[in-house]
Formats: structure tokens, sequence, C-alpha cells
């Protein structure tokens, strides 16, 4: 093609948090991804008005700060911990549970991804419930390459996920700020073509929907495929995850 003097953005997409030791964050925007159901319970409760979600790694830290008075939402396997007053359903994030508070956040593989991604330039959470905001603010922001982290399940590759990846990276695609650089963007981009007419019906396929079900928790995994619920974008700088815009 023709030599460009300005060189376009790119999309990466790791399709597992085990894949991540293979990609170099520094410099860009990381927008981590796990649907089921850490970002999108991350979006649920800022747009219900926490001030503030602090992931922490370790159940001995969640259990140290519920002491210290934090709220706190922690799940392992997808139930919620006897310890936590909230799992990992976003229905759990109710307005008056949430508003005005600051909530300490432990999963199974969201609150991982999230402290792995922190070398990035910035740290953005994405969510069906927010692609649209999120599709809008990386418009916005278009000179730094664009990595997403999909969190996966225990460190393999999951569908929703990908499909979320491509569903943004379409988006940002086809306004021609962004080209996807590698086979795994495109990959991610061909999935959600597939599964774009209807998501939920393609997402009904993978396996969490099982574990959720079996579990009692089928309602949550709906809430995760609402599209454009939340206005927000949620941005993770030192060590709390708060409303981008708000000053951090």
């Amino acid at each position: 093609g023709a030599c460009h003097t300005m060189r376009m953005p790119q999309i990466e997409t790791v399709l597992m948090t085990t894949l991540l030791p293979l990609y170099d964050l520094e410099g860009r925007t990381v927008v981590v991804i796990d649907v089921l159901r850490a970002t999108s319970s991350i979006c649920t409760a800022l747009s219900h008005g926490a001030t503030a979600i602090i992931p922490v790694a370790s159940r001995d830290e969640a259990i140290a700060m519920r002491q210290r008075g934090y709220l706190l939402a922690s799940e392992r396997e997808g139930m919620r911990q006897e310890f936590a007053q909230m799992g990992n359903s976003p229905s759990e994030f109710s307005p008056e549970r949430v508003a005005g508070q600051e909530i300490v956040y432990c999963t199974t593989n969201g609150t991982q991804a999230i402290t792995a991604a922190s070398k990035g330039a910035e740290v953005l959470i994405g969510a069906f419930l927010n692609r649209t905001a999120l599709v809008r603010y990386l418009a916005q922001r278009a000179q730094r390459d664009v990595l997403f982290l999909c969190s996966g399940w225990k460190g393999r590759f999951n569908i929703e996920d990908t499909l979320l990846a491509g569903a943004i990276a379409e988006a940002l695609v086809a306004e021609r700020l962004f080209t996807p650089s590698c086979g795994s963007t495109l990959a991610a981009m061909d999935l959600w073509s597939l599964a774009k007419a209807n998501p939920l019906q393609y997402a009904e396929k993978v396996a969490h929907r099982q574990r959720l079900e079996s579990l009692g928790l089928g309602a949550s995994f709906y809430d995760c495929f609402r599209l454009d619920t939340c206005e927000l974008v949620p941005r993770y700088a030192n060590g709390r995850i708060t409303a981008a815009g708000d000053t951090p």
C-alpha cells in the first residue's frame, strides 16, 4: 500500500490472560473485559452511584478491608463468598445498596485481569452494558494503540469476552480511526459479525451460562448482555476504579 506519514493506531486483542506476557502494555490503552460478570457488575455499580471500586487480588486482603468498614463484593467459582455482602451479579449492585459507597471487589478472573493490566497508559473497563460509551471514549482519544484484554475463564479462552472485543473493534475500525493489527482482533470482529444479529442467542452457547444456571444465577447471565444500559467508562488508576471524566 501507499506510505502513510501518519501511523494509524492499532487494536490488539489478548484472547486470554495467560497470553498477556506476550504483549507490551506500555503506552497503550488497555480495555479489560470480563463480561460474565466482573466488568458488567463494575459498570452497574458505578452507574448506580458507587463512588469507587477497589479491586483486590486476595481473599485475606478483602476480609481485612471489610473489617475496616468497606462494602465487600466477592465471589469464587461463581458463588458469593460467605464473608461478603455481595457476589458478582449485576443485580446485586442496586442503587439502594451501592450509592455513595466504595466497594472492595474480589473475583475469580476479573480482578486479576484488572491488576495485571495496570502497566497500560490507561486502563478502562468494558462490558456490553457500556459498549457505545466506550467506543465514543476511545474514538475521542484515538492517538494511542488499544489493547483488549479478555479475561477468559481461569486463563482459558471464552467466547463472550472475545465477542465484545470484536464489537468494540468493529465500531472503531468502521470510523477509520484504528486498524486491526493482529489475527486475534480480526477473528474477534468476525465472531461478532456472526453474532451481532442476536448476541444473546449466540452467547447462549457459552459454557459459563450452564455454570451460572446450575448455581441458580441464570438471570445474571442475561443482565450481562444488555446493550448500552450504562453511559459510563470505568477507569482503573491508583488502585481504584472510578468513572472516567471524574477526577481520579
